[in-house]
């Protein structure tokens, strides 16, 4: 990893925010994931006198997080990043805001710590690019759950979708978005701790599944290149996380089939869950679906909340 050569004046505060994520996208399991325009989490970074870095302010958590640079995923981002350039002396206040639930399915360990490091870098003159700062973002979501992958914090950082060949190697691709593409996302009033929807998991799969899955993959891939909404409504379809994890999320059957009845391409759980998602063509097709969905969690008795996005090209940006 380089520095670049040109460093920018240092503002005296930076104001950021990082985007809610769909992680996995049915088939591309920790390789594959887009961000939403909202919901996410803000960051705010300010030069102080005191030496070192320092969480000041957390709001919208409910007490659960802590202050402590190392506990938190926007500290630990962050505090990487400053080790690497040798500035762990620099004087840092940080307030985070967080403006969406633990524990949903959206990324929000991931959007912290997006929002940590870049708003960190920014403050100090940028000398690192958005790809440079990846590594530090995963080492900050790592931190929460204990898994190293960019299905998050890659489209949290980058925007857009995006496809990662090797998790180790951080070997990523920005995947070419249709225009017309939305996702309809909906939070029921629920919390799945990724631990435990990774636990659920088979240690291993059938070869008649892994070859299902690669082909369904291959074929979302080509369709966003080919903008094909056909051969994108083919292959959305997850045949070894959603069959195990679908029993932790009531009525789920219920919700996908109602959301392909309204016009869904197709629909699966974001991320662990309890988050779910659907692929659309078209604003309208979107808001339908998602209000049919949101009827089958409050028919169930369960709150919840509803997200109409194109996919977000922009990423985590200064506000």
């Amino acid at each position: 990893m380089t520095r670049r050569t040109m460093v920018k004046q240092e503002p005296k505060e930076v104001r950021v925010f990082a985007p809610a994520t769909v992680a996995n996208v049915a088939c591309g399991y920790d390789v594959l994931g887009f961000a939403i325009n909202e919901p996410g989490d803000e960051v705010v970074v300010r030069h102080s006198d005191k030496p070192g870095l320092r969480i000041t302010k957390i709001t919208g958590d409910d007490g659960k997080l802590p202050k402590t640079v190392e506990g938190n995923t926007a500290g630990v981002a962050a505090l990487d990043l400053l080790r690497h350039l040798g500035m762990t002396d620099r004087g840092i206040e940080m307030e985070i805001h967080k403006k969406m639930p633990f524990g949903s399915g959206l990324g929000s360990s991931a959007a912290s710590a997006v929002a940590g490091v870049y708003a960190v870098n920014k403050l100090i003159g940028e000398p690192l690019s958005k790809l440079q700062l990846l590594p530090f973002a995963m080492t900050g979501e790592a931190s929460a759950d204990g898994a190293y992958h960019a299905d998050n914090v890659g489209p949290s950082l980058l925007g857009g979708i995006v496809f990662i060949r090797s998790n180790q190697e951080l070997d990523i691709a920005q995947l070419p978005v249709p225009k017309n593409l939305y996702a309809a996302v909906v939070h029921p009033d629920i919390e799945i701790l990724t631990k435990v929807a990774r636990e659920i998991l088979p240690k291993e799969i059938p070869l008649e599944n892994a070859t299902q899955q690669i082909g369904n993959l291959g074929g979302l891939i080509c369709g966003l290149i080919q903008e094909d909404y056909g051969m994108i409504s083919r292959s959305i379809h997850d045949v070894i996380a959603e069959p195990r994890r679908q029993k932790l999320i009531p009525e789920f059957y219920k919700a996908k089939r109602s959301a392909l009845a309204n016009g869904a391409l197709g629909f699966s759980i974001s991320g662990a869950g309890p988050s779910v998602f659907a692929l659309c063509e078209g604003k309208d097709t979107a808001k339908k679906v998602a209000a049919a969905v949101s009827k089958v969690f409050t028919d169930a008795g369960l709150g919840n909340q509803q997200h109409v996005s194109p996919i977000n090209k922009n990423g985590v940006h200064v506000i």
